[in-house]
């Protein structure tokens, strides 16, 4: 357990600032794919309408040049640089068979290509495309529109802009994107950090509690107040630490007690064999004195392993696993019941048991029906009668001797407790302390008291078998 605390503590100690950093780090990852999904998509979206929207406004202007240019196809309608430098675009005619007609000092030269020679063959659609033209490289926007002359030539209108002020709208939301994106991302990672730190202080806080544990050696609650999933843990936490505390607070009260309750036989035993010792050297015990003592001897052995295979069992703190199969708690009942005629020579046992299913280890309920039942045994008279009773999930198990004395009941069944009326009598004083702990064990409760005619009465309860696990049995 020790070891196990060690180690949880070094690696809390080591990976707590560990996961706060990944948290930033994941947190500022997420935030920056979506910003970049969100501002490649603004990007895209955005050129495609301002591309789109210089589209419309070429075709619209072809529109009104097509007619004046269809009744004068070789001067262009008489369109000239000036005009067309006025409405910022540039035009050439290109026909179906690859002449191309140009406006008279035209400031850029368009090279018309497939996708314009297409729309004048087919006469259909238009088309629309980014190409660099001029001595610079600049970008224009290229579209062409079919246009049908009076000789029935299939002809395309090709209508080019300059994309400078698209181009650098388009450049300016890249760089804002660009920085808003950043901004979001160092956000991200600083809200990241500081949901980190808050994330981890519960962890941190059982980490505290580690290192106090193996400083102090001493399990203390953290005494969490949250309420979510790490509140959670912080109990859950809390209640492994009262857990552990009263588990080695058993461990110390149970070792405390039986070392005071094996050094009386211990003591008892050395004291015989060394008198056996001492009778081999000098023989000064009378005759028969020898045999009187190894008796004793027998008799004390007998008692110490009783008593170490009671501590054994009163040792374990497992909680019963519920077999798959219910049993009937009256059978276990009448087997404890012949058990004790066996040890009850003389007297007589009044049984009366109903079936009642429960849910339980047999051989551990046995065992704790048994001890009340030996306890009955050893406290009745000669003659008496043991009264056993099992009705409607309930045992009660009465003697006819002395009874229990009213300040012996509130600890009837503490550990190595022995009423003065049983000094004397044989036992280790665990057999009502392990009836206890297997019964609890069993979700069931177990008493004490007098029985209204005399003696003691001990009654134990145990929950029903659930349905389901009545049909389960059934079932197989």
């Amino acid at each position: 357990m020790r070891r196990f605390i060690i180690r949880l503590r070094r690696i809390s100690k080591r990976s707590g600032r560990d996961l706060q950093q990944k948290f930033s780090v994941l947190m500022a990852l997420a935030v920056a794919v979506a910003v970049a999904a969100v501002g490649l998509t603004t990007y895209v979206v955005t050129q495609r309408a301002l591309y789109d929207e210089i589209d419309e406004e070429l075709v619209t202007a072809a529109g009104y040049m097509v007619t004046p240019i269809q009744s004068d196809v070789t001067s262009l309608g008489g369109l000239n640089s000036t005009s067309l430098a006025a409405a910022n675009v540039n035009i050439v005619l290109v026909k179906s068979d690859r002449t191309i007609l140009r406006v008279q000092d035209e400031q850029v030269s368009i090279e018309p290509g497939d996708p314009e020679l297409r729309v004048a063959r087919v006469q259909y659609g238009k088309s629309a495309r980014t190409v660099e033209l001029g001595s610079t490289h600049t970008k224009y926007r290229l579209v062409a529109v079919p246009m049908a002359s009076e000789d029935s030539a299939g002809y395309a209108l090709v209508l080019a802009r300059p994309l400078g002020p698209v181009l650098s709208t388009i450049d300016t939301l890249r760089t804002v994107i660009l920085w808003i994106g950043l901004a979001f991302v160092v956000l991200a990672a600083f809200l990241g950090f500081r949901a980190g730190a808050r994330v981890m202080r519960p962890l941190r806080q059982l980490s505290d509690a580690v290192r106090h544990v193996i400083a102090t050696d001493r399990f203390t609650p953290i005494g969490s107040t949250r309420d979510d999933e790490l509140g959670d843990l912080s109990r859950s936490f809390d209640q492994m630490m009262i857990s552990l505390e009263s588990s080695r607070e058993r461990q110390k009260r149970l070792i405390a007690d039986a070392g005071h309750e094996l050094r009386t036989p211990l003591t008892s035993m050395r004291t015989n064999i060394e008198l056996l010792v001492a009778d081999e050297n000098t023989g000064m015990l009378p005759p028969g004195a020898r045999a009187e003592i190894l008796d004793d001897v027998a008799a004390q052995l007998g008692e110490f392993t009783s008593l170490v295979g009671d501590l054994v069992q009163l040792s374990r703190d497992e909680v019963v696993l519920p077999s798959p199969e219910p049993l009937d708690f009256a059978n276990v009942v009448d087997a404890a019941v012949t058990r004790a005629k066996r040890r009850g020579k003389g007297l007589t046992f009044d049984v009366r048991t109903e079936s009642y299913f429960v849910v339980g280890e047999p051989d551990n309920l046995e065992r704790a029906v048994t001890n009340l039942l030996d306890n009955a045994v050893k406290f009745s008279p000669e003659g008496g009668t043991v009264h056993v009773d099992l009705t409607g999930g309930t045992l009660t198990v009465s003697d006819e001797g002395p009874g229990i004395a009213p300040d012996d009941l509130p600890h009837i069944f503490d550990r190595f407790y022995r009423s003065n009326k049983a000094r004397n009598t044989p036992g280790t004083g665990l057999g009502l302390s392990i009836v206890a702990h297997t019964v609890g064990a069993h979700g069931g409760m177990v008493g004490a008291d007098n029985a209204p005619g005399g003696g003691a009465m001990f009654t134990l309860y145990l929950p029903p078998a659930p349905p389901e696990a009545l049909a389960e049995g059934e079932g197989e």
